[in-house]
């Protein structure tokens, strides 16, 4: 594994970290595919009992490398590309082990999709949480519109995915979108403090109480992360995407057409 993304176990707790601090943990491929590999590691691993997930730097992670945009890496259709990435997801949501995010900094687009598919939340006053997607003529597709829903409600969502706006620290605390906030030095101690107390209780109980808890939205949530695929290999067709990211490469404004 190169060092885009680091792996260790301490005290039962898998910790991944995003290792791409010069870019605020922008994912590009090769990262997705390291990210995949630790997490597969750390679902594997009988002794791990729960995951911490946190990036190194300034931020969790900004989300998809820009420069990477409407790249396809194994020359794949959208329709596989979203679902590739969408299969990450469901891989932290459906496992019995809870997983724990340190946020910082930036946490956009699939970096907040990261974030919003774990257990617990535990962010530093520097957090700045988006889903910005709609500045490309897209939208969330990794079940961002369905995760913040659960936890702010249908109204903020929409205005977050809407107007693509970054909230902060204060404001994601006060809707429910992050459990606890604390001073950037004292985030790192306190989520593997979380962390490791989850861990070290019986493993069953911690399986069945995530399944329990999550089972009153898992029928809806499956069925509006698969509404997220079909949304979004339409939106990669359409002219607005085009010119979204061809503003980005002119470094001027966008002008759509909603076609």
């Amino acid at each position: 594994m190169t060092d885009k993304v680091l792996y260790e176990v301490i005290d039962g707790v898998g910790v991944i970290t995003l290792n791409r601090p010069e870019v605020h943990n922008a994912m590009d491929d090769e990262a997705a595919h390291l990210y995949k590999e630790a997490l597969d590691r750390a679902l594997d691993d009988d002794a791990v009992r729960a995951v911490l997930l946190r990036g190194n730097g300034k931020s969790f992670c900004s989300g998809r490398d820009t420069t990477m945009l409407g790249h396809r890496a194994r020359d794949e259709s959208d329709y596989h590309f979203v679902l590739r990435h969408q299969q990450k997801r469901l891989a932290v949501l459906d496992s019995p082990k809870p997983f724990v995010a340190a946020l910082k900094g930036a946490a956009i687009g699939g970096g907040c999709e990261t974030a919003l598919s774990c257990d617990i939340r535990v962010a530093d006053t520097t957090l700045k949480m988006a889903l910005p997607e709609i500045h490309y003529g897209i939208l969330p597709d990794t079940g961002g519109t369905q995760l913040m829903t659960t936890l702010i409600g249908p109204s903020r969502t929409k205005y977050m995915v809407m107007s693509g706006e970054r909230i902060d620290a204060q404001t994601a605390l006060d809707w429910g979108a992050v459990d606890f906030v604390v001073a950037p030095e004292e985030l790192d101690a306190r989520a593997l403090e979380i962390a490791r107390k989850i861990a070290a209780k019986p493993p069953l109980c911690l399986a069945m109480a995530k399944t329990m808890i999550d089972q009153m939205h898992a029928g809806a949530m499956r069925n509006g992360i698969a509404q997220e695929l079909l949304a979004q290999t339409a939106l990669f067709k359409t002219e607005d995407y085009q010119e979204a990211r061809a503003a980005i490469r002119e470094k001027r404004a966008p002008s759509y057409k909603g076609k």
